[in-house]
């Protein structure tokens, strides 16, 4: 009995004890499977505790200037643009990876919706065509944008007030999961669906999903204000398609100068859009957890992760 109150006090003692680090995780797949590799890759090879956080993208930038977070495993560019010159190049507080992975953003429609004629964004300004995304019976079709903290949310609640098409559907912020299974039941009733999408994602795997025509990328047409501007949405004009997109691993300037050996790490991570996918497939898809599949991860890529450790 002793020797049991002796272990739960030493448990309870562990487990107020700091931990190292904190890493934020995202509410998207592909950033959760990215912060859970990077806690156990950092574990291994320079023996430090990480603590992992749910945390929404601009209270991340907040928290690694204050010190309250260390690592952030997916900054995604355009979207944090603002809070990149903010925190990264004016305040100088956090440092971003020169290395990115490629990535792409923009609306998609299933197989029946491009069946149906909504091939381009135009089609969604079409009430006729619109009505057909209509899912609760109220003769107007919904258009899921992505989660609510999302930034690139927002972004696409000002693209469809830019290009007009808000008046026809109603635009709808879940989380991920929320998202994508109505996709998937979408496709397995054969009724038409538009939805944000990104990638790399494995929904281009899962199903026959096409990227919405639209005119290419134009800066002048390409305005986004900042979340903190009272009149962002006036502010702001997006009838263009996303410039090109990508993603950094970010972290806190002043833990990078204290872990000088894990921010060389994090420079040298080399994730694929490939891995990426497969990372977004297991977790969404085969419902790995996050903590069991990093761990597999950085077994079957241990050689590569003690080479991101060389000077």
């Amino acid at each position: 009995m002793l020797a049991a109150m002796t272990f739960i006090l030493s448990g309870a003692a562990h487990g107020v004890q700091a931990a190292d680090l904190v890493i934020a995780v995202p509410n998207w797949p592909s950033g959760q499977a990215t912060a859970n590799i990077l806690k156990v890759a950092i574990g291994k090879t320079f023996g430090l505790e990480a603590d992992l956080r749910e945390m929404g993208e601009l209270n991340a930038f907040a928290a690694l200037e204050t010190g309250e977070l260390d690592i952030h495993p997916e900054v995604w560019r355009p979207n944090l643009d603002a809070a990149i010159e903010k925190y990264v190049d004016a305040k100088k507080a956090v440092v971003l990876a020169k290395r990115a992975v490629p990535a792409w953003q923009g609306l998609c429609a299933t197989e029946d919706a491009e069946k149906a004629g909504i091939k381009s964004i135009k089609d969604l300004s079409d009430p006729q065509k619109g009505a057909l995304l209509d899912t609760d019976g109220d003769g107007r079709g919904e258009l899921w944008i992505g989660a609510a903290t999302w930034t690139s949310a927002s972004i696409e609640r000002i693209r469809a007030l830019s290009y007009g098409y808000s008046k026809n559907l109603a635009l709808v912020e879940t989380e991920e999961d929320v998202g994508m299974a109505a996709v998937d039941a979408a496709v397995a009733t054969s009724r038409p669906m538009v939805f944000a999408c990104y990638a790399p994602h494995n929904v281009f795997e899962l199903h026959k999903v096409t990227r919405l025509e639209e005119p290419a990328y134009d800066p002048a047409q390409w305005k986004i204000a900042p979340g903190s501007d009272p009149l962002w949405i006036e502010h702001s004009k997006a009838d263009t398609a996303w410039p090109p997109s990508e993603f950094h691993i970010g972290w806190s300037a002043s833990f990078g100068q204290k872990h000088a050996d894990v921010a060389a790490f994090l420079e040298k991570v080399d994730l694929t859009p490939e891995e990426v996918t497969m990372m977004t497939y297991a977790l969404q898809v085969e419902r790995q957890p996050p903590a069991d599949y990093a761990e597999k991860w950085v077994a079957e890529n241990a050689a590569r992760v003690k080479g991101w450790a060389k000077p």
